[in-house]
């Protein structure tokens, strides 16, 4: 079968589209042939050694896909060959055939299109994670979203919207305002590419302030870091929380005597870890994200699909912010 490797660390030139031996699901795990594989910011940093895990090479990115059982290990239970599923790997999904463990996966419902479904686990399960467990998001509330574009930011635009919130997208360029606009977002904010002096930084925050209102933004959706934090942060409401998901910019260092003067809390949002110590919880809010999609209310967004000869495009597609939506590599 045929896998994108990862064989030496560098950057998506590196990778290699080669032949291996297809996997064999063991104890407990299930065969998927996979039929799509959503690119995420995590795959630009894996392939050279900058994530938090470091699989041992030769290895496939690519952390969230969709397909179909093709055959079951010992002992699993509640699944059948031939059942749709979609599940989060952290690397290995570049590849025709995956071996995963069956407690990893979720049943895709009848009428969801497989490529579509590849689209929502990471980026839809991270921002309901971060709404709604670590936001404590309430109808009503104002909400700004850093990265809007993406498909993390579009999932927090979508999902802001259906718990009945405002919600101010910032972006990049006017084509991608457009496209928070079609999703749902009240108001767009066009930032300037970073990095900063001190006067751009000071007229970015006063062009946040004047979209969210003067009661600034109850939620600041941070997908970006670098330079974009701290403007972000000064237009934050009282009490306001900011919810931090990812650094594509850099990290960003905080002037701490704002959260003193706005009584606001910075949370982190780690999705990953949450998915392994609070299982069930996070059963529950994929489950929820299915009945908003059925309602209408959520639709991921794949603006691009690649064959897997191809995977290192949209790779490095993402790795340049070049994204709108979701990327997604298609194995037929």
């Amino acid at each position: 079968m045929k896998a994108v490797l990862s064989k030496e660390t560098g950057g998506p030139e590196t990778l290699v589209v080669e032949d291996i031996d297809e996997p064999t699901p063991g104890k407990g795990e299930v065969l998927v042939k996979v039929a799509a594989c959503a690119i995420n910011f995590p795959d630009t940093l894996i392939i050279r050694d900058m994530y938090q895990f470091k699989p041992p090479r030769p290895f496939a990115p690519g952390g969230e896909i969709s397909g179909t059982i093709e055959a079951l290990g010992e002992g699993v239970t509640g699944f059948a060959v031939g059942d749709r599923v979609m599940c989060g790997v952290g690397n290995g999904g570049l590849q025709e055939k995956v071996a995963v463990a069956a407690a990893r996966l979720f049943k895709v419902p009848e009428g969801i299109d497989l490529v579509k479904a590849s689209a929502l686990l990471m980026t839809y399960g991270t921002t309901i994670h971060g709404l709604k467990d670590r936001g404590d998001i309430k109808e009503g509330e104002t909400v700004l979203v850093l990265g809007a574009a993406g498909g993390v930011g579009l999932s927090a635009v979508e999902l802001a919207k259906a718990y009945g919130c405002r919600v101010v997208a910032a972006v990049s360029t006017e084509e991608k305002g457009e496209v928070a606009k079609k999703h749902g977002a009240d108001e767009v904010v066009i930032y300037p590419r970073a990095p900063f002096d001190k006067d751009t930084s000071k007229q970015l925050a006063n062009d946040f302030k004047a979209a969210v209102g003067p009661d600034g933004a109850d939620i600041v959706y941070d997908i970006v870091g670098g330079d974009y934090s701290e403007p972000a942060l000064r237009a934050i409401a009282w009490e306001g929380r900011f919810l931090v998901i990812g650094f594509p910019a850099g990290i960003a260092k905080m002037p701490l005597n704002l959260t003193l003067l706005k009584s606001c809390d910075i949370r982190g949002v780690f999705w990953g870890a949450f998915t392994a110590r609070e299982p069930e919880r996070n059963q529950k809010n994929i489950e929820e994200l299915f009945d908003l999609w059925k309602a209408g209310k959520i639709d991921p967004l794949v603006s691009e699909t690649y064959p897997i000869e191809r995977a290192h495009e949209a790779i490095a597609k993402l790795e340049n912010r070049g994204a709108i939506g979701k990327l997604v590599v298609v194995m037929e």
